[in-house]
């Protein structure tokens, strides 16, 4: 029976390698493909500027991946970027707080929305879904309020914040790597020592294979699955603050859900939990925002249309893994007949 383990558990493993060699070798694919159709893809002050405008989704969905691999689901972590927007920009200028106070009082702000939101789902046991579904219009809302008490116009945003501020943006090391992206490289780290090398990591992988069982082993589940969600919110607060330090706007994050989800999903996140990577995960934010610039920088595609591309990715990856585990299922069931006769038998 160990052996059975260890031979499933490396199974897996070899099985996640080989996707996020798949999710590096499309990303390599992205580079040639646009490279090839416009020299100016391959320009690098050119590729890296355009980090900031998918960097969110890259924040957002490595923390989302906890919360899918708890068996959750969470689409309101766009409106939480809004809400940590506005709430820094409404608390720095119409309520004179120093700027690293409104944004300490963003983040908690933040985290307060992901454990009300975990506990409906881990402790009152209301679907996920339905929870962040409504939270994602409670927190946009929430947000919009906060905006009616700035003297700025909520359609204008909120801007002229502090250098030290907006330096968290500004700086680029050797002049050339934005300070988007090194949050990202640290954030990543973050994520990925926290879910693969942490016993809190474990945790909540054994939540999302069977929550009964991780209950059995000592594991307070509905407090690991609480927490996930406020990780999730954040780095949605995160996000909210190094993706839009120009301007401070209630709806900022509205259109992000889609691809972090997909994000998630094309990472190698199981929809059902128990399964994710969080290399996966960036790997495959990457792809996501690589594609989202190099579609209408090479091929001329409207960016209100960048949404097909993306949705035909997720089911694709969808549906796709779903035929491949049809065989496996298959063949399963053919050595389980070689092996247990009695089974053939009982099956007539």
């Amino acid at each position: 029976m160990s052996k059975m383990k260890s031979g499933h558990s490396k199974g897996l493993k070899s099985l996640l390698r080989n996707w996020n060699s798949f999710l590096l070798l499309f990303l390599v694919l992205e580079f040639v493909i646009f490279g090839a159709a416009n020299s100016k893809f391959l320009r690098i002050p050119l590729l890296l500027s355009s980090v900031n405008d998918f960097i969110a989704i890259c924040l957002i969905s490595l923390f989302v991946t906890f919360v899918m691999i708890t068996g959750g689901i969470d689409i309101q972590a766009g409106a939480i970027v809004g809400l940590t927007s506005i709430t820094i920009g409404v608390a720095w200028q119409d309520f004179g707080l120093n700027i690293w106070a409104a944004v300490l009082v963003a983040i908690a702000a933040a985290a307060l929305c992901g454990a009300l939101s975990g506990f409906f789902i881990a402790y009152c046991r209301v679907q996920a879904m339905v929870v962040t579904l409504g939270g994602s219009f409670l927190y946009a809302g929430v947000a919009l309020l906060i905006s009616t008490l700035s003297s700025t116009e909520s359609y204008q945003g909120i801007s002229g914040f502090p250098d030290s501020f907006k330096a968290l943006t500004k700086f680029k090391l050797f002049g050339v790597i934005p300070s988007q992206l090194l949050i990202f490289a640290a954030m990543t780290l973050i994520a990925y020592l926290l879910l693969h090398k942490s016993k809190y990591g474990r945790k909540v992988f054994l939540v999302g294979v069977n929550q009964n069982a991780a209950e059995f082993s000592g594991i307070n589940s509905r407090l690991i699955i609480l927490s996930t969600y406020v990780l999730s919110a954040i780095s949605a607060a995160v996000a909210g603050m190094t993706s839009y330090l120009g301007t401070a706007k209630s709806d900022l994050g509205s259109t992000l859900t889609m691809n972090i989800i997909t994000a998630c999903v094309l990472g190698g996140t199981l929809s059902t939990g128990g399964k994710g990577s969080a290399i996966g995960t960036a790997l495959a934010a990457l792809i996501i925002g690589i594609l989202r610039f190099g579609l209408p920088l090479c091929f001329g595609v409207s960016t209100q249309y960048l949404d097909i591309p993306i949705g035909v990715l997720l089911i694709v990856v969808v549906v796709g893994r779903a035929m491949a585990q049809q065989p496996k299922v298959i063949s399963f069931m053919a050595r389980l007949k070689q092996n247990f006769p009695g089974v053939r038998q009982g099956a007539k």
